[in-house]
C-alpha cells in the first residue's frame, strides 16, 4: 500500500521554510564562508516573521561564527529584496537535539531516537518518539517498540534527534 494512504489527514500548516530560492540564495554565502547549511525555519512572529538559520561547520560553531553569518545573510537578504515585509534573523548551530529538514538528512541518523510531531492528530496525539528506521515512498518510517509507523512526509511537521546520554 502507498504511503499517501495510511494516514488521511487533509489539511497542513507547515512551518519549516523550504522555499527552493532561499536555500539557493543562502547555501552559496555560507559556502563561501566556510559553512554548511544544515536548515531554515520560518515562524510567524506576528507583524513580521523570523528566518531561524542553521549551520555547521566541522570544527563546531560558536557565537562568532553565528554573528558573521547573521551580518552577511541580512545584508544579501536586503540587498537582494526578496523579503517584502518585516523580518528578523537567528542563526544557530542545529545542536543535539537538531531539526532533521529533508529525506537527505533523515538517512544520516537512521536508528537514532528521533521525536515526530505531526500537523494532524494520529491516534489521537501529534507527537511520537520512536527509532528512524528511514524514508521510503514519500513517508518518514518510525518504529516505536515493536511496530513500524509511516508517516507522510508532507504531514509533518517537525522531526528532531532526541539526545541519548550513556
Amino acid at each position: 500500500m502507498a504511503c499517501e494512504n495510511e494516514l488521511d489527514f487533509g489539511w497542513r500548516i507547515d512551518l519549516r521554510f523550504t522555499q527552493p530560492n532561499m536555500k539557493d540564495l543562502i547555501g552559496p554565502l555560507l559556502k563561501s564562508l566556510g559553512y554548511e547549511l544544515w536548515g531554515i525555519e520560518l515562524l510567524n512572529q506576528g507583524a513580521g516573521i523570523k528566518f531561524r538559520i542553521f549551520i555547521e561547520k566541522e570544527s563546531g560553531i560558536d557565537v562568532e561564527d553565528c554573528v558573521l553569518v547573521s551580518n552577511h545573510v541580512s545584508d544579501l537578504l536586503d540587498l537582494e529584496g526578496v523579503v517584502s515585509e518585516s523580518y528578523s534573523l537567528e542563526v544557530s548551530s542545529p545542536g543535539l537535539d537538531r531539526i532533521l529538514f529533508d529525506e537527505t538528512q533523515y538517512s544520516k541518523y537512521v536508528e537514532h531516537l528521533v521525536e515526530v510531531n505531526l500537523l494532524r492528530l494520529f491516534d489521537g496525539q501529534r507527537n511520537f518518539v520512536g527509532l528512524l528506521k528511514g524514508a521510503e515512498e514519500g513517508c518518514l518510517v518510525l518504529q516505536i517498540e515493536e511496530q513500524e509507523y509511516l508517516f507522510p512526509i508532507e504531514e509533518i511537521r517537525k522531526v528532531r534527534l532526541v539526545p541519548v546520554f550513556e
